[in-house]
């Protein structure tokens, strides 16, 4: 108990604030590693395919140490796909993107890479992206996977041939789980990366100001909340067992709430929403929060060229509802908890003052199959630095 609340203290520390109710943030000082599953289950299975989560261990998340900032980004921009040049050229504008961190490659313009054209791509990355780059923002939709894998996690950790062969099976460590560094590339030899996706420039320009809106902005006038929502979808609440308990994080001004799909609070101010669901209704409804997260586990909510109304929602739909970043698999994963963002990792890097990159990628264990999509450095719990208030 006592290293708890002194890790607390320190992650509070750290952000400029001062602990007012740290027994209440205690169980955010802990993540879960994770329900046991020996027989994982299709997350496309009926809702009687899966039990409940089991009981979890616990261990602790570690203390941030900086974060990616424009400075550190690298930009990538696919010349061959008329929204990637405009959308890539708005985001170098908004964003403040160093010319020399702005590589500018010919892909083809579809969903998925084929191996050889993804390492034509990945070789001339590497020889013109400066090696200061410790994350990359690709300006597209498409493309968004490399066969089997997605493009995010095929940059970062290698193509993975065998989740074509088997896409249930475990997928490759990523280095960056529940990893402090704010220098992945330099300390561990990966590029976090996302996608700069919407359905639209005009969306895909909205979603840059909405990230570029988030920074700094919380703790606010008003409190945030981080909504973890259960379902009766069985096979796809997998994730229930690990999100954090409803409590008050005071010196944050945020409201974590677990909640059920099927009584829901009124979504306000809503910083956070997590759930697992085929489809998730009402979420045009939700009064985001700029720098807002959302994803729900399912098989295929990673298909960014789905159209609305698919049989399985597309993680896109969370930013054309207004969310900053997300996050879905490419192709069946099985709801191998490992392979989908953890809820307390996520919430606490977030809270600490991480960019919506990076809390993302720390929060997944297996990302091989998961695409990001967002705006990558949107980070409303970032501390003002002097500079920023001149």
């Amino acid at each position: 108990m006592a290293k708890l609340v002194t890790s607390m203290r320190r992650v509070f520390r750290a952000s400029g604030t001062t602990v007012v109710r740290i027994v209440e943030c205690l169980a955010l000082a802990a993540v879960v590693a994770g329900p046991a599953q020996a027989q994982p289950q299709p997350a496309s299975a009926p809702a009687s395919a899966a039990s409940a989560p089991a009981a979890a261990l616990m261990f602790r998340v570690p203390r941030i140490q900086g974060r990616i900032t424009a400075a550190e980004l690298g930009l990538v921009i696919n010349t061959a796909d008329p929204y990637s040049v405009e959308v890539g050229e708005y985001y170098a504008k908004r964003r403040g993107i160093a010319p020399e961190h702005i590589v500018r490659v010919t892909l083809p313009v579809r969903p998925r890479l084929t191996v050889a054209e993804f390492e034509a791509f990945n070789t001339a990355l590497h020889a013109q992206m400066p090696p200061s780059a410790q994350g990359l923002a690709l300006a597209w939709r498409e493309p968004y996977a490399v066969e089997c894998n997605s493009i995010t996690s095929a940059l970062a950790l290698g193509f993975q041939a065998r989740l074509c062969e088997q896409s249930c099976a475990p997928s490759r460590s990523s280095l960056y789980f529940n990893n402090p560094s704010a220098r992945p590339y330099s300390e561990l030899g990966l590029w976090p990366s996302m996608l700069i996706a919407a359905r639209s420039v005009d969306s895909a320009k909205a979603l840059v100001d909405r990230g570029i809106a988030a920074d700094h902005s919380l703790p606010g006038e008003f409190p945030a909340h981080a909504f973890f929502v259960s379902t009766p979808d069985a096979a796809r609440n997998v994730r229930a067992g690990l999100f954090p308990p409803s409590t008050t994080v005071a010196p944050l001004k945020l409201e974590v709430v677990r909640a059920s799909s099927e009584k829901l609070p009124p979504l306000r101010r809503t910083l956070v929403y997590e759930t697992g669901l085929v489809r998730v209704p009402g979420i045009d409804e939700v009064a985001w929060l700029p720098g807002a997260l959302a994803d729900h586990l399912t098989s295929f909510g990673g298909l960014l060229d789905a159209p609305p109304g698919s049989a399985q929602m597309s993680a896109i739909d969370w930013i054309e509802a207004g969310a900053t970043a997300s996050y879905g698999t490419v192709t069946e994963p099985c709801n191998h908890v490992e392979k989908f963002p953890h809820p307390q990792v996520l919430l606490l890097n977030y809270m600490q003052g991480a960019s919506a990159l990076e809390a993302y990628w720390r929060s997944v264990a297996w990302p091989g199959q998961g695409v990001f999509i967002g705006e990558p450095l949107a980070a409303p719990y970032a501390p003002r630095k002097q500079q920023d208030e001149q």
